[in-house]
This record gives C-alpha cells, sequence and structure tokens, in this order.
C-alpha cells in the first residue's frame, strides 16, 4: 500500500512540475519577452561568406534606404508626409491601465498597450492626432481607436507606450498637450 501512495504522490509532483513548464504563467512571459536566449557560436559560423556582386547590382543597392538610415519607430510614427491642423491647447491626457490590455476597444480592434493608438470622446476612429507635451517640446502621433476618457477633465486616453515617450518624468499619470488632428 505504501508504494503506491509513493508512486502516486511521485507522479502528481511530476505532473504539476511537467505542466508548470510547459505552460508557463502569463505574467512569468511578460516578464521574460524582453529577455534573450544566448546563443553559443561555433568556429564555423564565425567565418562570413563573400558574395560576389556586380557593378550594376551595386550602384543600385546606394540609393536604397538600409537600416542604419532608416529611424527604429512604429508605423505610425513613420508617416512624415502628414499634415495636422490645430484642434485643442491645455488639453489634459492620461494613458490606459495595463488591465485593458487585449480587451476590445470601441472600434472593434484589440487593445495593445504597446501601439500609437489613444482614446477621444469625439474623433473619428481612424483618425490621426499629434499629441505634444506643451512642457518638454516632445510629441507622438497616435491613432483614435476607442471612445474615451470617461472623465470631463481629461481630454485624450493615450497608450502606455506612447504616453511615455511625452513625458521626461516616468512616474507621472497626466500631462497637459496640444492635440492636433490630420488634416485631410
Amino acid at each position: 500500500m505504501n508504494t503506491k501512495i509513493t508512486t502516486l504522490i511521485f507522479s502528481f509532483i511530476t505532473l504539476v512540475f511537467c505542466v508548470n513548464v510547459w505552460a508557463i504563467h502569463p505574467k512569468q512571459k511578460e516578464k521574460n519577452k524582453g529577455k534573450s536566449k544566448e546563443k553559443t557560436v561555433t568556429p564555423k559560423e564565425t567565418k562570413e561568406k563573400t558574395k560576389v556582386i556586380s557593378a550594376a547590382k551595386i550602384d543600385s543597392l546606394k540609393n536604397k534606404p538600409t537600416a542604419e538610415t532608416l529611424p527604429m519607430v512604429d508605423s505610425v510614427k513613420t508617416e512624415m508626409n502628414l499634415k495636422f491642423k490645430f484642434y485643442k491647447k491645455d488639453a489634459h491626457a492620461s494613458y490606459y491601465a495595463q488591465k485593458f490590455h487585449g480587451k476590445k476597444t470601441a472600434s472593434g480592434a484589440r487593445f495593445d498597450n504597446t501601439k500609437y493608438t489613444a482614446a477621444h470622446k469625439k474623433l473619428p476612429f481612424g483618425t490621426k492626432v499629434r499629441v505634444t507635451n506643451e512642457a518638454n517640446g516632445k510629441s507622438v502621433i497616435v491613432e483614435i481607436t476607442d471612445r474615451g476618457p470617461f472623465s470631463k477633465v481629461r481630454e485624450i486616453d493615450l497608450t502606455k507606450k506612447a504616453f511615455m515617450e511625452l513625458v521626461d518624468n516616468k512616474n507621472t499619470g497626466g500631462v497637459i498637450v496640444k492635440l492636433e488632428v490630420e488634416d485631410k
């Protein structure tokens, strides 16, 4: 009888361990997202392969933008040719709580706190808005995908990523901004 109980307990512990290893808790996944696994490089992998490229190919590559010449920014921010018109000054901006991450917005899209989107009470969905911090001049371009904020004093709710690019003090929850909408 003792052998059966011991085997049962051992099986249960093994099962719990395997489940924990295979199905890492979502919070643990978020913590591990930024961490990369180090790779051991073998001597074979360090040898570079050389390619023969024609002179015409070299000339065609000279005029193309490379990763070094292009800034690393979100796709909404790369739309440099947009023209904006003034919408509101001295507007109060805040940011979404993390609990809304992954939930549906009023437009039907899933909310992602790592994108450049925002909520506004009246502006149409899909409107691009340049939000400029009046204190330091920093600005971001966001797209309206949700309704809110549901407070009389706040004008716009930004994603945490967009908000943190605007502020110098990362411990603040609100900032006074100027809003400019895309002039179509």
